[in-house]
């Protein structure tokens, strides 16, 4: 293989419905970050049928270049459909490096474009960087988190990741940058189109995604168990806030698994972060250190959680909770009455 023929920083522009997806906006912010050291362009891919506005953002979002596969076929996900227009798209274009979001749609799509190009794939990465000789680095946790692992790509290209939504920072919006939409026709083989799409049911969700909460109340194994998270309910609700958790948590079966925080669970950058009987694994921290303020509780005086707090409770989370939300709830009554 002659990795010269390789260049650029390709990025799967993910959109549902048109609208693209938060993970997008932040690989693009990335991708331009990994162009730069290279030398070279952004490159956003983006598939569906009557997307234009989307294509248009991707450009604002920092992408050089856009390539735009519309068609019907590609209206709604499927993964053959998919598949094969980005694999026409990749060896017609030859990518250095190609990043997903690692969604469902990332998740399933990647590894069926990687086997086709007979080429790596890193999962669920946390940090992408430039190597002194050009390559990628990417790090992942390993080991249940306990290790984290920096993966290359040394002989084959391009050099695909997944990475994992809310780790990246999104770069800011210009709407007067410029750049060039490339139109592309994807020549299907439908004999290999095995499923088809019938109905689409949309699931109405009480509870916002921990990923965009601007408060998160986060509990861990000091905040005991069901019954201790019905105070934590009981401050979320005051706040506005939505709970998290740490894994030991969610390993206990007391919240679901896309609450959990932390390296094997979601980043999370609120502009309040409340944690609750957290000692602060590192495993944790790498889930939640970026958070604008962060406000930790604890019994251990000594626990991790408050070396990145910024205002720190030495106490049993039992008994500080309902006095924090009693006083809370009197203060939000007062200005009401007021």
């Amino acid at each position: 293989m002659d990795k010269s023929e390789y260049k650029h920083v390709f990025v799967f522009a993910e959109q549902r419905e048109g609208v693209l997806q938060p993970v997008a906006i932040e690989l693009l912010g990335k991708a331009r970050e990994l162009a730069a050291a290279l030398h070279e362009k952004v490159v956003a891919v983006l598939l569906g049928d009557g997307v234009e506005e989307a294509a248009t953002r991707c450009v604002a979002h920092g992408a050089d270049t856009v390539i735009l596969a519309g068609a019907p076929e590609l209206a709604t996900y499927a993964t053959e459909p998919y598949a094969q227009a980005l694999y026409s798209i990749a060896t017609g274009h030859r990518p250095a490096i190609f990043l997903f979001g690692a969604t469902t749609i990332g998740r399933d799509l990647a590894p069926r474009l990687s086997a086709r190009l007979d080429t790596g794939l890193t999962a669920d990465c946390t940090a992408l960087d430039i190597s002194p000789d050009g390559d990628l680095l990417m790090t992942r946790p390993a080991f249940g988190g306990n290790l984290m692992a920096t993966i290359l790509c040394k002989e084959h290209r391009p050099q695909m990741s997944t990475v994992r939504p809310g780790v990246m920072r999104p770069g800011d919006r210009d709407d007067g940058r410029v750049g060039t939409i490339e139109r592309v026709s994807i020549p299907f083989d439908r004999s290999r189109f095995r499923t088809r799409l019938l109905r689409s049911t949309r699931e109405e969700k009480e509870r916002v995604d921990i990923t965009a909460a601007r408060v998160l109340v986060s509990g861990g194994r000091g905040a005991g168990d069901a019954a201790g998270f019905r105070a934590l309910d009981e401050l979320a609700r005051v706040l506005g806030a939505e709970v998290s958790s740490s894994r030991a948590v969610v390993d206990a079966g007391i919240v679901p698994r896309d609450r959990q925080v932390g390296q094997t669970g979601k980043t999370v950058r609120p502009d309040l972060y409340i944690a609750a009987g957290i000692s602060g694994a590192i495993q944790h921290l790498a889930g939640m250190d970026e958070s604008g303020y962060i406000i930790a509780i604890n019994t251990d005086k000594s626990a991790p959680i408050f070396q990145v707090a910024d205002l720190g409770i030495v106490g049993d989370v039992s008994a500080i909770l309902p006095l924090l939300t009693a006083r809370l709830r009197a203060l939000r009554e007062k200005r009401n009455h007021d």
